[in-house]
């Protein structure tokens, strides 16, 4: 027989006022108490956005408005999960005790995931590295990589393939960017000689000369090119759902993007490590070098390269950053965020909403279709 859980800790309300005094930002649901201090830098909304909340009850705020949080948003929460508020509450706790009783009630399917989070009794075993245990996971592995944890993750046995894996973020424009300056540096000197010429590997009758001011439109062509392509990789192969009885799909699934939505805010696993980056990146320089002249197929690489290092950047600021609210970068984050925990099985669209409103569930509709119309409904609808 498995021994019972432990109890969980209580706190009265004077102990977690000196938290809150401290700069910790706690709130509670109910009688639950979370621990966001940690939490505060990641929320799309803003770090003021929670700070503002210290001490109250969320359950309002996590139906809405704005928005009502998605299922994995509510499941994340739970992982901050410290304890038990005991003893007379401040404030009208009768009446939010009340409203979450409501809110409970007409949503019974989420109740469920208000569960702490039990890492014991995960299907894989957080003690050893993933990689090797996700293709296990089969006709699982779909649903348990897309319920993102606030923890790193291990890949690989070996420190050293390990350690290869990771890098921090500055790691990028470090390594990239001078090699951006150079190249470009370089092949515009090329290009000043006035001796480069398209066509020449097909005829010597009809080449073409490029001078040295299309320089600049190549040179954002790269950009353009690399936008592209990126865009395509992550919606088609990033976002693909492995066969479920292939082991080492799911395994290449997991390595490629997987991980990542498995573990949004692990630091250091939010840009491209630069041993395999720098594979993929030569492999693209050698496309191009055999493709177009040496200068041309160089400025278009060195502005792609500076359209990848713009890129992780973006990527990592969306994820840590605190853009001010009502900007052009706060949308794109609340965006991107929503791709994580909410829409996290769509791949990411060119358009970028600048409200990014919630979608209504088919589960929310029932009461105002019934429950015929939304079963049929599931059969040929896809909702965002």
């Amino acid at each position: 027989m498995a021994p019972a859980p432990p109890p969980a800790a209580s706190f009265s309300p004077s102990e977690v006022q000196r938290r809150l005094a401290a700069g910790a930002c706690w709130v509670r649901r109910g009688d639950r108490l979370y621990d966001l201090s940690s939490f505060v830098r990641h929320h799309p909304g803003g770090e003021q956005l929670l700070r503002a909340r210290a001490g109250q009850d969320i359950s309002a705020d996590l139906d809405g408005p704005p928005h009502r949080h998605s299922a994995n948003a509510r499941r994340w929460l739970e992982q901050y999960y410290v304890g038990e508020l005991r003893g007379e509450q401040q404030g009208s706790m009768e009446n939010e005790a009340v409203a979450l009783e409501e809110t409970q009630k007409t949503d019974p399917a989420m109740e469920p995931r208000f569960k702490v989070v039990d890492w014991d009794k995960d299907l894989v075993d957080w003690q050893k590295p993933l990689l090797w245990q996700v293709g296990h996971l089969g006709e699982k592995y779909d649903e348990w990589v897309h319920q993102p944890v606030t923890r790193p993750i291990r890949l690989f046995h070996s420190d050293l393939i390990e350690g290869l894996s990771k890098t921090v973020w500055y790691s990028v424009p470090i390594i990239w960017v001078p090699l951006v300056l150079y190249l470009s540096w370089s092949y515009y000197r090329t290009f000043a000689q006035g001796n480069v010429r398209l066509f020449t590997s097909f005829t010597t009758e009809y080449t073409l000369a490029v001078p040295k001011s299309m320089f600049p439109g190549l040179f954002m062509l790269g950009i353009f090119l690399w936008s592209l392509i990126e865009y395509l990789i992550h919606r088609f192969l990033f976002h693909m759902k492995p066969p479920s009885d292939s082991y080492y799909l799911i395994m290449l699934h997991f390595v490629m993007h997987g991980q990542h939505h498995k573990a949004p805010f692990d630091g250091s696993r939010l840009v491209f490590p630069p041993v395999p980056a720098s594979l993929v990146i030569g492999v693209f320089y050698l496309c191009l070098q055999l493709i177009l002249p040496e200068a041309v197929g160089g400025t278009v690489f060195a502005g792609g390269l500076l359209g990848y290092v713009l890129y992780d950047m973006t990527h990592y600021y969306l994820h840590f950053g605190s853009p001010h609210r009502g900007s052009y970068l706060y949308n794109l984050k609340a965006h991107h965020v929503k791709h994580h925990f909410a829409h996290q099985k769509s791949a990411p669209s060119l358009k970028i909403s600048r409200t990014c409103p919630e979608p209504p569930t088919l589960e929310s509709l029932k009461p105002v279709l019934g429950t015929q119309m939304v079963q049929a409904a599931e059969l040929r609808t896809f909702i965002y």
